[in-house]
């Protein structure tokens, strides 16, 4: 008997798996700045402040994400963010990412240009509105 597995098969499932699970993991970061939630010891930011409007952008772009709707352009706006929030915010303490804090900027910032490249897979919207 054969057990091998088809990786084929699998590959872009887990891109959706991928996709699915880095857009709450960002929507989550937007929810406490913008909603203050989950608690945090740092009150939110003012919704017009740059905090705010990053807040707004990880939840819209976060939930965009998940549902998988536009990906390629929101995930590649979202790499951009993310690089950005990167040289502004992490960089100027430190050059070394695990001192400055930054290791999940420059995470999201790689997540996000793979999913620009490679979409959202077959479990999202992008997929369904193709179909039809």
């Amino acid at each position: 008997m054969d057990k091998h597995i088809d990786f084929d098969l699998w590959v872009p499932r887990v891109l959706s798996v991928l996709r699915i699970v880095v857009g709450l993991l960002f929507l989550e970061h937007g929810a406490q700045k913008i909603f203050g939630f989950p608690p945090s010891a740092t009150p939110g930011p003012a919704l017009l402040s740059l905090m705010g409007i990053q807040g707004i952008i990880e939840v819209v772009g976060g939930a965009l994400i998940v549902l998988g709707f536009f990906t390629r352009p929101v995930a590649f706006i979202l790499c951009g963010d993310m690089a950005v929030a990167y040289f502004m915010s992490h960089f100027p303490n430190s050059f070394f990412p695990i001192t400055n804090r930054g290791d999940a900027a420059i995470l999201y910032c790689f997540v996000f240009l793979y999913l620009a490249a490679a979409g959202g897979g077959p479990w999202s919207l992008d997929a369904s509105r193709q179909k039809s």
